[in-house]
């Protein structure tokens, strides 16, 4: 067995093993390029990520030069290229050699620092079977050619890798669903156990407020009655939040059966027909809770209008009140819960806006983009 060949597979069960027992995307992906590099004796590599939109990251790096290190790597996270161009296109199906590196063309023109003699790179897309992940791109000083062996190579690297990223994302998922499991067993005890503790001390109260003559006494109880009721009231609000009843039929019955639930009117209206992702379906859902929720205690109205629209691969929401206002601006937002609804929006790449002012009412916007299979 030629020394090529030893190396081959030396480099494949090293690479193997860390895929093997990596469950964090990104620390696996930095290490299996770490190893990548130093067992073919490259000079630097870089891996981005592809979303099914066509937006890239880079996830991990080894050794770039300068040029493409200025201002914290924005010459790796900008702008476009023709490997990404290809991939995305559909034409980037293998291994390809070799790739003129845009970033580094364009490196050299801007004056960004030294491209340590690098010009070209290899670059293979990371995938298992036919779903597609990003990119693997490999460089070395002077090197315009990889033979058909460091091609192969590459290609079973870039396998292994594209397998692994599908694993960790499968026991993602499986996670997601064990919460949600816990979520909804957590909410049945809640239902079982403590609502109806608080709803017999509401009726226990009540009864023996009927019992008594004693004026101070009816008061007492009368407060307890009230307290148990607010408590009542608050605990089905956590148990909605831990279990939505309805979601199943769609956001837009979650939220009017919550409306209802916490004696709101709510005017729906709809425009476009959408199978929303579940993701999607239950940022939305928590961003609908946490407005309803300040429209009931803050903004002093009983009727709220929600308005949905499904246009240009992107769903807008906006819930509307005619109650007191507040002074509002985006650079500070003054409530907790007007920030985490503002994050929600944003960790799916979405935009988040409020529209109030003291007397004139309260709207909240939100968008997020939807992928472009999804929309009907």
């Amino acid at each position: 067995m030629s020394e090529q060949h030893i190396q081959k597979l030396q480099t494949l069960k090293a690479i193997a093993e860390t895929l093997n027992e990596a469950n964090d995307l990104e620390e696996m992906l930095d290490a299996v390029l770490k190893q990548l590099i130093h067992v073919t004796e490259l000079e630097c590599g870089w891996i981005f990520l592809v979303d099914k939109k066509g937006s890239y990251s880079l996830v991990a790096d080894c050794e770039l030069p300068p040029a493409l290190t200025w201002e914290n790597k924005q010459p790796m996270c900008e702008g476009d290229c023709w490997c990404l161009d290809r991939y995305n296109d559909g034409r980037l199906q293998r291994a390809a050699n070799i790739i003129e590196c845009k970033r580094l063309e364009d490196a050299i023109e801007e004056k960004w620092g030294d491209t340590k003699g690098i010009t070209h790179h290899a670059t293979v897309p990371l995938r298992a079977g036919d779903e597609k992940f990003g990119l693997l791109n490999v460089a070395s000083p002077n090197k315009t050619h990889f033979t058909n062996e460091e091609l192969a190579l590459l290609e079973a690297v870039a396998f292994q890798i594209g397998t692994a990223i599908k694993r960790i994302k499968l026991v993602e998922n499986e996670q997601k669903l064990a919460l949600l499991a816990e979520r909804n067993r957590l909410a049945r005890d809640l239902h079982d156990s403590v609502n109806q503790l608080l709803f017999s001390l509401m009726l226990t109260a009540g009864g023996a407020k009927e019992m008594t003559t004693d004026g101070r006494m009816k008061k007492t109880l009368d407060y307890i009655q009230q307290l148990a009721q607010e408590a009542l009231q608050e605990m089905r609000s956590l148990i909605w939040q831990l279990r939505p009843q309805g979601l199943e039929n769609g956001v837009a019955s979650a939220l009017m059966n919550y409306g209802k639930m916490l004696g709101l009117n709510v005017e729906m209206d709809i425009h476009g027909v959408i199978d929303l992702p579940s993701d999607v379906e239950e940022c939305l859902w928590r961003v609908g809770q946490e407005a309803l929720n300040n429209c009931k205690k803050h903004a002093d109205v009983s009727t709220v209008s929600i308005f949905i629209t499904v246009k240009n691969k992107q769903i807008k929401m906006e819930i509307t009140d005619k109650g007191c206002g507040f002074n509002y601006s985006d650079e500070e937002m003054p409530s907790l819960g007007l920030k985490s609804m503002k994050e929600r929006i944003e960790a799916m790449n979405g935009t988040f806006h409020i529209k109030s002012a003291i007397g004139k009412g309260t709207t909240v916007q939100m968008m997020i983009p939807l992928k472009g299979e999804r929309a009907k």
